[in-house]
């Protein structure tokens, strides 16, 4: 089987993901690189076709968000009907009002948000519900509101498992409390800083969702006419990276998903895309030859700064 479809352990859930999954944000609101027509979100026919696809390239692990827009009703109008073949995952906390969002972490507005999105996903059960942290998570934290309307939620039999989209101290304050089954953490080659965070997940049987492991297109052929733009440490740990390759690309991106497949405690790695052939793309790439030590030089040039004083 090919390594973008091996099935990991999803923490101690009991259920597996396959390594690759997909991150269904850009089926339902504009987003990624580029001027605006690059960043729409595709028509409801073409989304359609993304998720289906998804499903019969052998992706396991579909996550989405209330606050991404159309996404949550983009799934459950086309994929519903397969919904045994999938690990469904989404977001609470931020919600929709397109063009915006806004935040309300209270136990009703939880509570009403986990049975908006049942509606919308044509399910019965989430899998998997997540926090969408906002610009105070300690807060969301402290008053507890979200946790407990998560948990009421499952004892109800309609979500399966808590989670929360976190990092840093946060995440580990989650790992601490032992409420949550899994942590979606944003980590990539040119991204370590939760490298120790991955690592106390695994041994406290917590599952790892990774979001923007290709860096949000940074670590993509997409990321080339827009090097100028970055910020002075990612241009720089890109040109790098982009000359490791000889400016390939596809190999920047193999080398990004190659790096986050060496890590054990990653369940999965959340894939977005807004094209059919992107997915099958990430895929293939999981299997190119980068040649003897080119990775092993990636992981060197992408080392985390030690700490100052």
């Amino acid at each position: 089987m090919a390594r973008s479809l091996e099935k990991r352990p999803l923490g101690r859930t009991g259920l597996e993901s396959t390594f690759i999954g997909f991150g269904a944000l850009e089926i339902g609101r504009d987003w990624g690189l580029g001027d605006a027509g690059e960043r729409q979100r595709p028509g409801d026919a073409e989304a359609g076709r993304v998720l289906n696809s998804v499903l019969d390239l052998g992706v396991n692990l579909i996550d989405t968000a209330a606050a991404y827009h159309r996404s949550e009703e983009r799934i459950g109008a086309h994929i519903s009907g397969r919904r045994s073949e999938y690990v469904l995952a989404t977001k609470c906390g931020e919600h929709d009002s397109e063009p915006d969002t806004f935040y309300d972490f209270r136990y009703g507005a939880i509570r009403r948000s986990i049975e908006e999105s049942l509606v919308k996903l044509g399910t019965d059960v989430i899998d998997l519900m997540q926090i969408h942290f906002g610009p105070d998570p300690r807060r969301v934290l402290d008053d507890g509101e979200t946790v407990a309307a998560m948990k009421d939620a499952r004892a109800e039999g309609k979500i399966r498992f808590l989670g929360a989209s976190t990092g840093g101290e946060i995440a580990l304050r989650c790992i601490a409390s032992g409420d949550f089954d899994v942590l979606q953490l944003e980590y990539s080659l040119t991204n370590r800083a939760d490298e120790g965070v991955i690592r106390l997940c695994g041994a406290r049987g917590i599952g790892v969702l990774v979001r923007g492991g290709l860096a949000y297109g940074r670590l993509t052929s997409r990321v080339i006419p827009h090097l100028e733009s970055l910020n002075e440490r990612e241009r720089s740990l890109t040109k790098a990276l982009l000359d490791l390759v000889g400016g390939d690309g596809r190999k920047l991106t193999a080398l990004a998903l190659q790096f986050l497949y060496r890590n054990p405690h990653v369940s999965s790695v959340l894939a977005g895309t807004k094209r059919v052939e992107h997915v099958q793309a990430n895929l293939d790439l999981m299997e190119l030859d980068l040649g003897p030590g080119t990775l092993e030089e990636a992981i060197r040039i992408t080392a985390p700064l030690p700490p100052t004083a």
